[in-house]
């Protein structure tokens, strides 16, 4: 069993990314039970809404899953700590800033803590403050990225050089092709997001997946590098549309409202749907369980293929 399952408890090395306030405790239990990692994310979320989704997910599977707390996104970052401890989460994925300031309250509680990076001084710096994990994530991933736009290609070997603890890929993934390209490059596992939107278990609106079954290779773009944003989305009206003036114009225009218009309504007219560069690669909308076995049994399958 690899690091990465037995540090998270988990049967095969696949998690789920936070998906922000589109979270639902159908897709994060579908993960779970299919032997990954599901994951909630807490986004702009209350603790009150937040306790209401882990309560959800506790009715739907008994096996581990996660909470992503965005640390400067959220208005409630200390008290989703608090929760966290209280619910007795077992894993912790922190993200958009400094984990180190909560890795002792977290891991003296027991909770196993992942730490989202996107270049290899930030996986350096969350590695000696004590994070138990670490998900690198390059720039073909959704929503907000990093300004370094590094690529999860050239990303994750770097990082694994100069790191000794578990690392998991993330952005461009979702499909065994991807999961046998990140052992390779040294990560022990992935982090999947814009490929588990299209699952059956997932509670989007049927337009965002079909957008995405029918999305070729460059039905993404980047939005916000004007103001010093970076967000990747699917191409859309309402994208088409945008022409912020300032960064905070941009945040205001690009808030969660906007991306609930888009993924949980289907107004792409009116709002947005995050989607990283996997989208071209989606060609169908399985059950999350067949996804995985899918990409284990190709990734082996690959992997044990001699090559010249």
């Amino acid at each position: 069993m690899s690091r990465v399952c037995t540090s998270l408890q988990i049967e095969i090395p696949i998690i789920q990314g936070g998906m922000g306030n589109i979270s639902h405790a159908e897709l994060t239990a579908a993960v779970s039970n299919a032997g990954g990692l599901g994951t909630i994310g807490c986004g702009t979320m209350s603790p009150i809404e937040v306790k209401r989704l882990i309560e959800a997910t506790r009715r739907l599977t008994s096996r581990p899953f996660a909470l992503n707390i965005a640390i400067r996104v959220s208005p409630y970052t200390e008290d989703l700590i608090t929760l966290a401890i209280e619910e007795q989460i077992p894993v912790v994925s922190l993200s958009a800033g400094n984990p180190a300031p909560f890795l002792a309250r977290l891991q003296e509680a027991g909770i196993r803590t992942i730490g989202v990076v996107a270049s290899v001084k930030q996986a350096v710096k969350a590695e000696r403050a004590g994070i138990d994990l670490l998900v690198a994530e390059g720039v073909e991933a959704a929503g907000i990225n990093s300004p370094l736009e590094l690529t999860t290609m050239t990303l994750i070997p770097q990082i694994t050089d100069q790191v000794t603890i578990p690392v998991l890929a993330a952005g461009g993934i979702g499909d065994g092709r991807g999961l046998a390209a990140a052992w390779m490059l040294g990560a022990e596992g992935v982090q999947l997001g814009t490929r588990l939107i299209a699952t059956q278990e997932s509670c989007v609106h049927p337009q965002y997946k079909n957008h995405l079954v029918q999305a070729d290779d460059l039905e993404t773009r980047i939005i916000g590098r004007e103001v010093g944003q970076v967000r990747r989305v699917l191409n859309g009206a309402y994208v088409d549309g945008l022409r912020p003036a300032s960064l905070a114009e941009f945040q205001e225009k690009t808030n969660e409202s906007f991306h609930i218009k888009g993924a949980l309504e289907g107004d792409e007219t009116a709002g947005y749907v995050n989607a990283g560069l996997v989208s071209g690669l989606i060609e169908d909308i399985p059950t999350v369980q067949a996804l995985f076995d899918r990409m284990m049994d190709d990734a082996h399958e690959r992997i044990s293929r001699p090559f010249p």
